[in-house]
C-alpha cells in the first residue's frame, strides 16, 4: 500500500481530534469546602472528604481526602486539589482545642462544632452519605458547609 500526501493528511486531521480526547479522559476538579457559623476564633476546621459511604463521616482513615487548617476571621475554606469526578461527601468539625477529634461528652453528642455538605438537619444521627454527597464536575466548585454547636462553643 502506498502512502500518499491525501492519505497522510486525513491521518493528521484525524490524530488532532483523537489525541485531545484522549488526553482528557481522565478531567479533574478542585472542592473548596467554605465552612461559616464558627462561634469563636480558637483551634482549627477538619475536613473530611468521602468518595462512598464506606467509613462515612467518622472514619477518616477511610476518606479520600482529609485536611486541617487554623481558623480564619469569617468562614475558613478548605481546598482538595485534582479530585476525579463523582460524588463526595464532606464531613467537617470545628477543632477547638487542636487535638484531630470530634470531642464528644458520656453520651456521643459533639462536644465542638459539626456539619456536612449539603446542610442536612441533624436529628438523631449523623446523615447518610447520599443526603449529603455533592456531584463534582468542572475545574472548580464549592461546597458551602454551616457548623452545628449542639452543646455551645
Amino acid at each position: 500500500m502506498q502512502w500518499n500526501i491525501s492519505k497522510i493528511a486525513l491521518l493528521s486531521a484525524i490524530s488532532s481530534f483523537v489525541i485531545p480526547t484522549i488526553a482528557q479522559a481522565n478531567p479533574v476538579s478542585n472542592l473548596t469546602v467554605v465552612v461559616g457559623g464558627l462561634q469563636n476564633q480558637q483551634g482549627q476546621v477538619c475536613v473530611s472528604l468521602f468518595a462512598n459511604s464506606q467509613g462515612f463521616p467518622d472514619r477518616g482513615d477511610r476518606a479520600v481526602r482529609a485536611q486541617c487548617v487554623p481558623v480564619a476571621k469569617g468562614q475558613t475554606a478548605v481546598t482538595f486539589r485534582n479530585l476525579a469526578l463523582g460524588n463526595y461527601a464532606a464531613a467537617v468539625f470545628h477543632d477547638r482545642n487542636g487535638n484531630g477529634v470530634l470531642d464528644r461528652n458520656f453520651l456521643g453528642i459533639p462536644k465542638e462544632g459539626f456539619g456536612f455538605s449539603r446542610n442536612p438537619t441533624i436529628r438523631t444521627g449523623a446523615p447518610k452519605f447520599s443526603e449529603v454527597a455533592v456531584f463534582i464536575a468542572g475545574t472548580a466548585n464549592t461546597a458551602q458547609v454551616q457548623l452545628q454547636y449542639l452543646l455551645g462553643g
